[in-house]
């Protein structure tokens, strides 16, 4: 699929999906699918991963992410040009990086803040929600991490 169809794939996935959330949960509820272990939520992160940095003031700490986001772009697109082009694993890995970076900087533009609504649980003991677009960043950094160890073993 390459590069920038993985990154368009998980984009898709990712702005239908929190769309899907927004439309139909209303927020800070939680939505059982497998009691005792995970839910659908609709909570609004205007920090980093995991609410980091999300009691800093709007007016600088909204700017401040989406620039984090669009540097953060730009050096998944030089790793690709000038690294990732004909390897399918570490593309892939850009790919995934660069689409979930992109889902999540469009929510800081038009929201304000990140939609998570990926709530996994044992008992009262909460993973802190995710989206599709963390999923894709986690995913991409674990092959790009395979595929560096891979080359490195060789």
């Amino acid at each position: 699929m390459g590069f920038y169809g993985v990154s368009l794939l998980l984009l898709m996935a990712d702005q239908i999906s929190k769309s899907l959330i927004v439309k139909f949960i209303h927020l800070y509820t939680l939505v059982p699918i497998i009691p005792g272990f995970f839910n659908l939520t609709y909570i609004l992160n205007p920090g980093a991963a995991f609410g980091l940095l999300s009691r800093g003031h709007a007016s600088y700490r909204n700017p401040f992410f989406i620039g984090v986001s669009l540097v953060a772009i730009v050096f998944v697109l030089f790793c690709y040009w000038r690294q990732g082009r004909g390897k399918s694993l570490y593309g892939t890995g850009l790919g995934l990086i660069a689409g979930g970076a992109l889902g999540n900087l469009l929510d800081r533009i038009f929201r304000g803040a990140v939609v998570d609504f990926l709530d996994f649980h044992l008992g009262r003991h909460h993973w802190p929600a995710f989206n599709l677009a963390d999923s894709g960043i986690s995913i991409g950094v674990a092959l790009l991490v395979w595929q560096l160890w891979r080359e490195a073993r060789q």
